[in-house]
Formats: structure tokens, C-alpha cells, sequence
């Protein structure tokens, strides 16, 4: 059975990551031939296609990248990429075409559709329309997303929050929906610990409370509800610190507001770091606190949790599936600060609920998050649909 991937860029993230071992797992299986089509690898979030290619580099061919598949929406591009992904499946000729991330998602389902592929499925790792946007935009999207879920035949959602949200707004059939926890490495977590020589080449002592981000340094992903926060956190528990684990087109904007706070050396910012380092630092944490305001299921959750880490996150989409109230962490309302510095306080102020929380945690994600896992799940629907339609799987 041949399975060809599509996602728009490689950059650091969770979408990417989750689709790197996705493809490392099904290229495992006897009988199946996975290739992956991806857009230019463009912003300074950092990337992943060195790791694409090694994952290629006996079949060099079955990894092609499309310069004109990118992020922001272009008609002349994105024209010009819908027939180069058709011309390009049409020579694969793949049973199954699964695609990823918002344009290549539409294109790569369209380009399908116009080449005869058989079996259809998109992977919904955020939703790329809601009220996060302006609403022309949101109109634009859900449009898109209607148009395209005609010719697809199946969801994979990193959340049941996604398929609430895709039903609610008319796209698909409650029966088309799948979710699939985005499963990760799960060893360097379970076995992080609290590594004081990074805590020291980071100016960190071990005294220090160190309240964790992992994230892109992007709109939308709430670093900046985090520094208000911090704020407030820092005026009753000093010795707190916030660790920003990432780079992005937000590290200026996000440094003057530190500044603007006085909180410029209590802030740390470590830049890019790459994934197979992410544990390391997960480790020296005592919290992760993700305030992201739109996310299917970020994976930073489940890895602080793997790590013995509570977690306070908003409650975006499928956020609350992971971050157990009183259980593994605490929910709060978008934008209510607050109550973010509010519960984060709690955690500062009482060990042996963190170690509770944490070791809750850590279990929960043993169960769900297995790279294993989410690998069979997937390939247990291809077979499900290759039969359907009469494929040999």
C-alpha cells in the first residue's frame, strides 16, 4: 500500500514532529511505501527537514519539497502548488494520501482529489479557522475547510475538541472523525531529571521555582499572558523564574515587554532547542505553563506530564483532554491572568501536591502517548478504509 504524506513546512513543532514519527513508524511496516511532500522550510522558529532527509536518506526521491507551498495565503503560489502536488501524485499514484496543517491540508486534499487517489484523510492538528482570527479570514477558512472535507474521506484529530469544533461548524460526519493523540519519545521524559548544571549555565540555582514555557515565539500562543502572569507570581514567591523554551518573530517584541515589567532577569529565553534536547529542560522545571490561545492539544502538556511536571493551561480546545483539574494540573478561562498566577502560586507554595499531580501525570501519558501508539491507531484506519474500498493493505 503506498501512503503519501503531505505538510506545508518543517519547522519546529508539534504538527511536525508528530508527522516525522508518523512516517518513521509506518516506514517500519512490511508492505507499505511512505513518502512526504513539503513546503520550503521558511521562519526562525528553527527546523526539521535535516531530520526529514535522514528519514529519506536511502530513498532521497520519496521526500520532494514544493517551494510554492507556503504558509501565507498567495493565489498565484498556491496555484501553481495545486498542480505540481497533482502532477506529483498522479506520477506516485498512492493509495492513501494524508495530509497535514492548514494550506497543505486543502491543497494536498484537492490535488488528491484531482488525481484519482483513492483514500482521502486530513490531519486536524489545530483548527485553521475560529475567532482568533479577523472574521473575513474565519469566513475564508471555513469555506476552505467545507469545500475540501467533500472530497475527504476521514479526520484524524490530536483532540476530540477538533471534531466537535469541524462538526459544529458543518464540515464532515461524526463517523469520519478519529482521535489520535499526537504521541512523542516518551523515554527522555519519563527519565528527565533535575540536571543542576543546566540550571547553573542558565543562571539558575536549584532555591529558584522555575515555571516553564515550550512553544514557538508566535502570535496566539500566549507568551505574553505568561510575562503578565510572571508579574504577579514574582511579587509574593521571588525566587521565581520563567524559562522560554523557543525561538520566533515574537523574541523582540516579547524582550521589551520583560524589559517593560522589570523582569529582565527573572525571564530567561534559551532560543531553539533542538527536540531531542526538549526533555533536558523539561527537566530542570517545576511547573509548564501554557496559555496558548488556540491549539488542538499542544504536546508540551503531555511532556511536562511525562516528565512528572504539572500543568496550568487554558482552557483552549482540547486542552482540558490532558490537563485533569486537581488531577495533573489546572484549567483556567482564556485571558484570566489571575487566575493563571493564582493556581501557578498554589503549586509554588506546596511540593508534595506537585509531586502528586505530576506522578498522575506521568502515568496518564504512559497509557496515551506512546509513539507506538498513535502509529498503530493510524495504521489500524488505513486497513479499515483500504478494505472498505477493496485496496490490499
Amino acid at each position: 500500500m503506498r501512503v503519501t504524506h503531505i505538510i506545508t513546512r518543517l519547522v519546529l513543532g508539534g504538527a511536525q514532529e508528530n508527522t516525522l514519527a508518523t512516517l518513521c513508524g509506518l516506514r517500519a511496516k512490511s508492505g507499505l511505501e511512505v513518502k512526504l511532500i513539503a513546503g520550503p522550510t521558511i521562519g526562525p522558529e528553527g527546523s526539521l527537514e535535516n531530520a526529514a532527509r535522514n528519514i529519506f536518506r536511502n530513498q532521497p526521491s520519496d521526500l520532494i519539497i514544493v517551494p510554492e507551498l507556503v504558509r501565507p495565503v498567495h493565489p498565484l503560489k498556491d496555484f501553481i502548488a495545486l498542480r505540481k502536488l497533482e502532477k506529483i501524485l498522479r506520477a506516485q499514484k498512492p493509495d492513501i494520501v494524508h495530509t497535514h496543517s492548514g494550506k497543505a491540508g486543502i491543497l494536498g486534499r484537492l490535488a488528491a482529489n484531482r488525481a484519482g487517489v483513492p483514500i482521502i484523510i486530513h490531519h486536524i492538528h489545530g483548527p485553521s479557522f475560529g475567532n482568533f482570527q479577523s472574521a473575513p479570514a474565519n469566513y475564508i477558512f471555513t469555506a476552505a475547510e467545507r469545500y475540501a472535507a467533500r472530497v475527504t474521506d476521514h479526520f484524524f484529530c490530536s483532540a476530540a475538541a477538533m471534531t466537535k469544533i469541524y462538526l459544529a461548524a458543518g464540515i464532515g460526519r461524526p463517523e469520519m472523525f478519529t482521535r489520535i493523540f499526537s504521541g512523542f519519545n516518551l523515554e527522555p521524559f519519563l527519565n528527565a531529571t533535575n540536571d543542576l548544571p543546566l540550571r547553573k549555565s542558565l543562571g539558575l540555582t536549584e532555591n529558584h521555582f522555575v515555571i516553564g514555557k515550550i512553544g514557538r515565539l508566535f502570535k496566539l500562543k500566549g507568551h505574553a499572558d505568561l510575562l503578565t502572569t510572571f508579574a504577579k507570581i514574582v511579587l509574593q514567591v521571588s525566587h521565581a523564574r520563567l524559562l522560554f523554551i523557543g525561538d520566533g518573530a515574537l523574541r523582540v517584541e516579547l524582550e521589551n515587554q520583560a524589559r517593560a515589567l522589570g523582569l529582565t532577569d527573572k525571564v530567561i529565553f534559551t532560543g531553539v532547542v533542538p527536540p531531542a534536547e526538549v526533555a533536558r529542560y523539561v527537566g530542570i522545571m517545576d511547573c509548564v505553563a501554557h496559555l496558548s490561545y488556540r491549539e488542538a492539544l499542544s504536546r508540551a502538556l503531555p511532556q511536562a506530564l511525562a516528565a512528572g511536571k504539572p500543568v496550568v493551561a487554558y482552557d483552549f480546545d482540547g486542552a482540558d483532554e490532558v490537563c485533569l483539574e486537581n488531577e495533573t494540573g489546572f484549567i483556567v478561562r482564556i485571558g484570566d491572568t489571575d487566575a493563571a498566577a493564582k493556581k501557578i502560586l498554589q503549586l509554588a507554595r506546596d511540593a508534595v501536591f506537585r509531586e502528586k499531580l505530576g506522578q498522575t501525570g506521568a502515568a496518564f501519558v504512559k497509557v496515551n502517548f506512546s509513539v507506538e501508539k498513535m502509529v498503530a491507531d493510524q495504521y489500524t484506519v488505513y486497513q479499515k478504509l483500504a478494505a472498505e474500498r477493496g485496496l490490499r493493505a
